[in-house]
């Protein structure tokens, strides 16, 4: 039996929900007809059960406040301006009485150094109330609550610490408990509570009173029934989401916050400056577990820490991934760590963490894990070094220091690299060079494009080495959350099953986003404090990765007719990050008729103000933007029907942290290319098409912008042909011709019952009418389906998920017959052959 047919379940029903009605095209929709042809004789690649997994990284709210099940917002009173402009010590709590958040040697211990102190004076009571994230703390009737509190009292007689839950305006919402606090040391105090009415907004409050100092650490509130049961447990509700993928694997903890921040060591100030990702700052009792700014903004408690990682992906059937820094920054930042003794003590971290895993409990790391209440090991296989790093020959020594120290001690584990941001360009190519030359086992590629970008690459792995180095697909996703985006990612996924032999592992990014605070959509899974959903992205993983199979059936299916089309568009100037100036402009038809010229003499009547952002004014005859801190101001001018023609523009920098854009082919704000000169903080320049908002690169050099410099660009677009000069040289040429094929389809094999699996993805308007030729091989006379259809513009919310698996039967009629496919659908065909 495939391993993952044996996974648990854990109650969770697979496609829960689901309506069965039969899919059908309607009788006035458009047809296009296709062939597809199964060699049911032939064998392909062999698809591991881990190919499929989840990327968890804590990002627009995933940990704190999402899947870790804390209730409490800022229990440990360690929130400081320097992580975040909008933070205090008391952000999220409202203070009465004499309330102070103090750093002294009355310390909880020296990773937990901050606490609250309440001096009681006077009559009535003093204390604090948490307000949790979103709306508020979420509390549902009848359920349970686990409260507790580490504090200690100046009063010799004991102070009385009265618990309620609230509402917003103060009505109770549990029957208050009362815990009384002897003794001068730190002591955990204990209680659980029970809702006697249902609420999103609730308040956790606690009122202290008597006489003396009472000091309190690490406030905490957890729903009494977590996933699986567990203490420091997980948000059941988003863990259960998270199960019924029935992932391979579990990459964590970033993404962006493993080998980012201003420090790399243990010594950062006071323990909350924003540091690399420590591992093992996370494990251990939660109390002495150090917080850390996030590199998304905001602060993490690292209540949910390695160990829980590695619990979580136990139960719910899937390998455990994590991911180290290497001394070396992504994302933007590109700052490279020269000290040998501090690289030297980071490749002993990622030893001892592999150590913490898979150790007996006897080792001094093992042991720790076995104190954590796990003494059997996590079994770990693969260890990620380093993330979309763009300096690559930096990075890539470094990570032959890791990969060295662990092939000697534990030459068992597979070491994977990483390929830089991007799918394509120098930075890509360069890393890809560096990791075939030194024979690294797996490589860790990341890319976020528009939907056509998917469509146009189902056979981007096509062509890669057989003998070469495995990949790791650790990031990827179509960038918008719209059904569009959705079936874009099915097609690509059927490629990356044909080349299972080639991409090993694949996971979706990102997993979670808490509705008031996201920082990046795509997104699979949202929520708010107390409702989640799956995202249309999140209906496509989870029927792939539920019917994935355990090989590739060799098949082959006609392609949709080709159409072409000249790129037409207005244009546009703009910046980013960055004051410019623009002159000179003109736009000039194939045969030399002048279509448009402005030298601003006039002013800047004839361009419209199509993004609102920045400050635009004509100033000394050039037309400029003059708010150095405005991101993507564009303006635009011209006719969206132009084609095959010349643009021209002079373009100076005048201050900030990039270059200019100048845009061709505007059809919309959303839609058009623009070259994006001295992107990426002036680290780059390359060429990106948007698609409905979502940007990929065309084309990409390392092309940096000087301050003060005028340039002289010229633009040729030539049907779909683009040429571009820089200062009158060629900077690149690239035809934007890739078909973006809407059919595309998969055949695997289910071992365990037998069973055919034709997935089948048509992302366009007319319905695919489908003969399906299996050859001689017969087979059952009816199949089972599975289909996700929609608008393409549909959107899973909290309130309506219009993309949802509808199951239904047809009649086959022998090995061959004909099947129409409806538009904008994805369907899963399991044919069970009789013989």
């Amino acid at each position: 039996m495939s391993r993952r047919r044996a996974r648990l379940l854990l109650g969770v029903a697979a496609l829960a929900g689901a309506v069965v009605v039969p899919p059908s095209a309607a009788a006035d929709d458009a047809v296009t007809d296709y062939t597809l042809r199964v060699d049911t004789a032939g064998s392909g690649p062999e698809i591991a059960d881990s190919m499929y997994g989840v990327f968890f990284e804590d990002i627009n709210r995933a940990a704190d406040g999402g899947l870790y099940a804390e209730l409490v917002q800022n229990r440990s009173f360690e929130y400081d301006p320097a992580d975040n402009g909008g933070y205090t010590g008391l952000t999220s709590w409202t203070p009465s009485g004499a309330a102070q958040v103090v750093d002294d040697a009355e310390r909880l211990n020296e990773r937990n150094r901050r606490y609250l102190r309440l001096d009681l004076t006077g009559s009535g009571g003093h204390g604090v109330t948490n307000a949790g994230y979103n709306t508020g703390i979420p509390l549902t009737r009848g359920d349970k609550y686990d409260f507790s509190v580490w504090a200690r009292t100046s009063n010799a007689a004991g102070t009385p610490l009265t618990i309620r839950l609230t509402d917003a305006g103060g009505a109770v919402l549990a029957r208050p408990t009362t815990l009384t606090v002897r003794g001068d040391r730190w002591t955990k105090y204990t209680a659980t509570l029970r809702a006697d009415s249902t609420s999103a907004t609730g308040r956790l409050r606690i009122t202290a009173t008597g006489s003396g100092t009472v000091r309190l650490d690490m406030v905490s509130l957890f729903p009494d029934e977590t996933f699986l049961n567990r203490p420091n447990g997980l948000r059941k509700d988003l863990a259960e989401k998270i199960a019924a993928l029935e992932p391979g694997f579990v990459r964590f903890p970033g993404g962006c916050l493993v080998n980012t921040g201003s420090h790399y060591g243990y010594e950062a100030p006071n323990w909350e400056r924003r540091r690399s990702y420590q591992w093992k700052d996370t494990i251990g009792p939660v109390e002495e577990r150090a917080t850390n700014a996030n590199f998304w903004g905001y602060n993490q408690s690292y209540g949910l820490g390695y160990f829980e990682y590695f619990q979580f992906s136990e139960d719910i059937g899937a390998m455990p991934l994590p991911v180290v820094p290497a001394l070396v920054t992504g994302c933007g930042e590109n700052r490279v760590t020269d000290d040998p003794a501090l690289l030297q003590r980071h490749i002993q971290d990622a030893l001892d963490l592999i150590e913490f895993a898979n150790g007996p409990a006897t080792s001094p790391w093992g042991a720790k894990r076995a104190a954590m209440g796990h003494p059997a090991p996590f079994g770990l296989t693969h260890i990620g070094v380093g993330n979309e790093e763009n300096l690559p020959d930096a990075f890539h020594e470094r990570f032959l220091r890791f990969r060295a120290a662990i092939a000697e001690r534990y030459p068992e584990i597979t070491v994977i690299s990483n390929s830089g941001p991007d799918d394509t360009g120098p930075v890509f190519d360069r890393h890809w060079q560096l990791n075939r030359a030194s024979g690294v086992d797996m490589v860790d590629e990341h890319y976020y494009n528009d939907p056509r970008w998917f469509l146009e690459n189902n056979d981007r792995y096509d062509s890669y080495d057989r003998s070469g180095p495995k990949v790791f697909l650790g990031e990827y996703a179509s960038r918008d959350n719209r059904f569009a985006n959705a079936l874009a990612e099915a097609s690509f996924m059927t490629g990356l099953e044909r080349n299972a032999d080639v991409v090993e592992l694949a996971a979706y990014a990102p997993l979670l986003a808490n509705v008031d605070y996201v920082q990046w959509r795509p997104d699979m899974i949202w929520f708010d404090n107390h409702r989640s959903w799956g995202s249309a992205s999140y209906e496509v993983q989870k029927l792939f990765m539920t019917n994935v199979g355990d090989s590739v059936v060799p098949s082959r299916a006609s392609g949709t007719p080709a159409l072409t089309a000249p790129i037409t568009g207005a244009i546009g100037l703009s910046t980013w990050a960055t004051s410019a100036a623009y002159d000179d402009v003109s736009v000039t038809s194939e045969d030399g008729t002048a279509l448009f010229a402005d030298d601003f003499s006039a002013g800047a009547d004839r361009w419209t103000h199509s993004s609102g952002r920045g400050t635009w004014s004509v100033q000394d005859g050039a037309y400029v933007q003059a708010d150095a801190g405005a991101q993507d101001t564009m303006v635009t001018a011209g006719d969206p029907s132009w084609s095959d023609y010349t643009l021209r523009a002079k373009a100076t920098k005048r201050a900030g942290s990039e270059g200019f854009l100048v845009a061709f082919g505007v059809r919309d704000t959303g839609n058009f290319y623009w070259w994006n000169l001295g992107g990426w903080n002036n680290s780059r320049s390359a060429v990106e098409r948007a698609v409905d908002g979502g940007k990929s690169s065309m084309v990409e050099r390392p092309t940096t912008i000087e301050t003060g410099r005028t340039y002289d660009l010229r633009i040729d677009v030539r049907g779909r042909q683009v040429s571009l000069y820089l200062d009158g040289a060629l900077w690149a040429t690239f035809a934007d011709d890739e078909v973006a094929e809407p059919f595309r389809h998969v055949v695997t094999r289910d071992e365990r019952t037998g069973e055919l699996i034709v997935k089948v993805v048509n992302a366009q308007a007319s319905a695919a009418r489908t003969e399906i030729d299996l050859g001689a091989t017969p087979i059952s006379p009816t199949a089972t389906l599975t289909t996700l259809q929609g608008p393409p513009d549909a959107v899973n919310t909290v309130d309506s998920q219009p993309i949802r698996p509808v199951r239904s039967t047809i009649k086959t009629a022998g090995s061959r017959f004909t099947h129409t496919f409806p538009p904008h659908s994805v369907t899963i065909v399991r044919l069970n052959p009789t013989t």
